[in-house]
């Protein structure tokens, strides 16, 4: 009896250590909106497919966000960046519920992040960096990752400074979109469809 008793126990020990040590499950995206317009964006090790997809929303949210009776991408961008910049963008307003499920899919892929900023030791950080056509971006970017001073407040004046380029270069718009709007999208939630009231 006690010999059942001690493998018993060593049995729980050992599934309670495995299921402890087991990286958390990555979700994926139930719906990608914009798969006709293809894979803009290739760094191997990340879902590239995911981020063409987060690329795409994020354009879309902007430019109806910022663009309600003129939608245009450019400005968008430019409207976007400056209010991010100054602590003045309102996420729940701009999120999409569709960019806020890519944000959730997003958060899950451990590698991307550390706390609530883009990981910038992480491959996928690399790879966007090593991509930029901008040279002077580029150079920029890669000098403050190579320092280890790579934070939104350095890097941000330049990505203002040259915003219009991430209409073309879809690696700087895959920065912008990750770095400024899906990390400040991690923890908001979906708004709750408003119910009708009737009136007596």
């Amino acid at each position: 009896m006690r010999i059942k008793c001690n493998r018993i126990a060593v049995i729980v020990m050992v599934a309670t250590l495995f299921s402890c040590n087991q990286k958390p499950k990555e979700k994926t995206l139930s719906e990608y909106k914009y798969a006709e317009k293809g894979i803009v964006v290739n760094c191997e090790n990340f879902d590239v497919k995911l981020l063409s997809e987060a690329i795409f929303a994020f354009e879309d949210d902007i430019t109806k966000y910022y663009g309600k009776e003129n939608p245009n991408v450019t400005r968008a961008y430019s409207q976007f960046i400056r209010d991010v910049t100054y602590k003045r963008a309102k996420f729940a307003e701009i999120a999409s519920p569709h960019a806020l499920a890519i944000a959730k899919v997003l958060k899950s892929k451990t590698d991307l992040w550390a706390s609530k900023s883009l990981n910038y030791e992480g491959a996928t950080v690399n790879c966007i960096a090593n991509n930029l056509t901008n040279k002077d971006l580029k150079t920029t970017m890669n000098a403050l990752l190579q320092t280890n001073s790579m934070s939104l407040k350095f890097f941000a004046p330049a990505v203002q400074s040259n915003y219009s380029s991430a209409v073309r270069d879809k690696y700087l718009a895959a920065y912008i979109a990750l770095e400024f709007y899906y990390a400040n999208l991690l923890d908001i939630e979906p708004k709750a469809p408003e119910t009708a009231t009737k009136e007596e």
